[in-house]
């Protein structure tokens, strides 16, 4: 049997029964899908889907367009369009799940998998490339840099702690904004795990571990000493004496980094980064580095580490070693 078919000849004998329903009996469906998706989604993800259809409105706004279900897929498509050469094309994908949940969020097919948004999009990465943007890396050499040149004033002690994890731990920014103390398990060797809760690849929760070295336990213990912290409170919160126990956001998370590192060019994720190139360049095999960034698939890491790879690879070796013969 072909699974994929048979769902998908479920989902139109729903639609077709969802269309026949008084519309009394349709809205109050669409309300428990809203409630439900609710409670399903992530924040993270519920933030970007209102985001999604708030541009998507303001676009179609100016052109005479309506932004309300069901939308036309030449509509879409033009859409696609306009974004080609301006959003990276994994972007305009994620703006085309916002339509597409928006169409399942009032049970109607969606425009997104019609034949010609899927040439839209097809002409996008043909013509700009569907080449993904990646975070400049920010190496643990570069980190230990600017953890030395901090000193012991409250706001560089939860710097401190704020640069060791980043850089031990791989972690990405949401995760390691939402660490809390309890989070902190020490070990034997001085060492401590971190306890990521809830991450991007994990929705339901199940939980992983990140590592976090001596010298970067040590630094956290300090700031959570320094600011009197208790176990449920976030780990990276504000600095100020008597401030809110709130977590920084990603966002807050960068320009720390930045202005700490004195570049202007990293983010939160230059880390995670830096650290699989660190890894690569020290010959740790590709298992390890998955176990380490906690991905469940070699694609992220491999990508991460494709420059520096190029850079060591056979063709790479060959050259220097025929340059070295002649010199």
């Amino acid at each position: 049997m072909n699974y994929a078919f048979d769902r998908q000849s479920e989902r139109t004998e729903l639609l077709i029964e969802l269309s026949r329903l008084p519309n009394d009996q349709r809205s109050k469906i669409i309300e428990k899908y809203r409630r439900r998706s609710e409670a399903a989604f992530a924040p993270a993800t519920l933030r970007n889907y209102r985001m999604i259809l708030r541009l998507f409105s303001e676009w179609c706004a100016p052109r005479g367009y309506s932004a309300a279900p069901p939308i036309s897929p030449s509509t879409i498509a033009e859409w696609v369009d306009d974004m080609g050469g301006k959003l990276a094309a994994t972007t305009i994908e994620t703006r085309l799940w916002g339509i597409a949940e928006l169409h399942r969020s009032h049970f109607l097919p969606t425009p997104t998998t019609h034949r010609l948004v899927e040439l839209a999009v097809k002409s996008v990465k043909r013509k700009y490339g569907s080449a993904a943007r990646q975070a400049p890396p920010l190496g643990k050499k570069d980190v230990l840099a600017a953890i030395e040149r901090l000193g012991n004033t409250r706001i560089e002690m939860r710097d401190k702690a704020l640069l060791w994890i980043a850089t031990d731990s791989w972690c990405r920014a949401s995760e390691i904004c939402n660490f809390r103390v309890e989070d902190l398990q020490r070990q034997d060797d001085g060492s401590s795990l971190l306890f990521v809760s809830r991450s991007k690849t994990d929705q339901n929760g199940e939980g992983a571990f990140a590592f976090l070295s001596s010298r970067g336990t040590n630094a956290v213990i300090a700031w959570i000493d320094e600011a009197g912290l208790k176990a449920d409170h976030p780990i990276l919160t504000k600095s100020q004496r008597g401030g809110l126990r709130t977590p920084l956001d990603p966002a807050t998370l960068s320009r720390i980094i930045r202005r700490r590192t004195g570049r202007n060019d990293v983010s939160a994720h230059s880390t995670r980064v830096g650290g699989v190139q660190d890894a690569f360049r020290l010959g740790c095999d590709l298992s390890s580095i998955m176990v380490a960034g906690r991905w469940t698939s070699p694609e992220m890491p491999a990508r991460y580490a494709r420059r520096l790879l190029a850079s060591q690879s056979a063709a790479a070796k060959v050259s220097e070693a025929f340059q070295e013969a002649q010199s």
